[in-house]
């Protein structure tokens, strides 16, 4: 009689697992990736933020829907020059993936084989706690840039730490943990639990198409199901020194009491428009690039 397994189950193979080659080949990927995503579908982030900031029968304006991109895109940190600082690469996404990968790798050799979605779920968590350091001032500095409260990366960095000292950088923070572990576990799992159940009917590796297409549906259903706790990490983060939110309890209960639980899912259109488009890419050439990585390896094996 056949054992019916809970999770997708993948075999690992018998190379020796090199961590330094996983974290750079990671950090790359995710990089290439995570520019790409952020440029392209960078006017859609910002309506989804000004959709959720506004409050009752406020307008939403149309202009200037790339403001922040290059905070984004630079980590936040200054440059004595504006090509300098919209070149650098995303970070966030780099330390993700960088974090995310050999996690993985590791945690696929420890736990059973057909508990692998429990190794997605654990290494998509820590990957986001650990680039969370970067991506609390990154989304901080964007979301009040898209909003109208400054113009430049470097005067919004500036005129924060002057008006709320450090601590402005990381306005939100606990909200956005709250978000984002849940979010970037759940997609990851989801986008790995199908994809090996794919090349396990298929009995092939998957092309660039077949990744781009789990990478949509996985991001979009993430999309959806975080979007409550995407309008109070909003809220929190471009409140500035106002200070109309307590916390994330307090911020949920106020938003309850005055504009209703349908408040909770302000923005989710383009939310799941921008993260479904968004997994299509980020996915679709991370998996290239680490083929490109992988491929390049086997080269200079075949060499030395």
């Amino acid at each position: 009689m056949e054992i019916r397994k809970p999770f997708a189950s993948v075999t690992m193979g018998e190379e020796p697992f090199n961590f330094l080659r996983a974290l750079c080949d990671g950090v790359i990927a995710g990089a290439t990736a995570g520019v790409v995503v952020e440029t392209v579908l960078y006017p859609i982030d910002t309506i989804k933020t000004r959709l959720q900031v506004a409050h009752g029968g406020s307008k939403i304006y149309w202009r200037g829907l790339y403001s922040g991109l290059a905070g984004n895109l630079a980590g936040v940190l200054p440059q004595k020059s504006p090509e300098t600082f919209t070149n650098l690469i995303n970070r966030a996404s780099a330390i993700f993936v960088g974090i995310y990968e050999p996690t993985k790798q590791k945690l696929l050799r420890v736990f059973p084989e057909n508990l692998s979605a429990f190794a997605h779920l654990t290494a998509g968590a820590i990957g986001g706690a650990a680039s969370s350091l970067i991506r609390v001032p990154t989304e901080v500095v964007k979301q009040r840039m898209q909003t109208g409260q400054f113009t430049t990366a470097p005067n919004a960095v500036r005129l924060i730490v002057a008006r709320e000292g450090i601590r402005g950088l990381y306005a939100g923070y606990s909200s956005f943990l709250l978000r984002d572990l849940p979010f970037d576990a759940i997609q990851f799992c989801i986008y790995e639990q199908i994809r090996i159940g794919y090349k396990i009917a298929a009995r092939r590796e998957l092309n660039d198409p077949e990744n781009a297409i789990i990478g949509a549906f996985a991001g979009a259903i993430t999309g959806a199901i975080t979007t409550p706790l995407d309008v109070m990490k909003t809220r929190l983060m471009v409140q500035g020194s106002a200070n109309q939110y307590k916390g994330i309890l307090n911020c949920a209960q106020t938003i309850l009491r005055e504009e209703g639980p349908a408040a909770f899912l302000k923005g989710i259109g383009p939310r799941m428009l921008w993260i479904g488009i968004g997994g299509s890419i980020f996915f679709g050439i991370l998996e290239r690039t680490k083929l490109l990585l992988s491929q390049r390896h086997f080269d200079l094996g075949q060499k030395s």
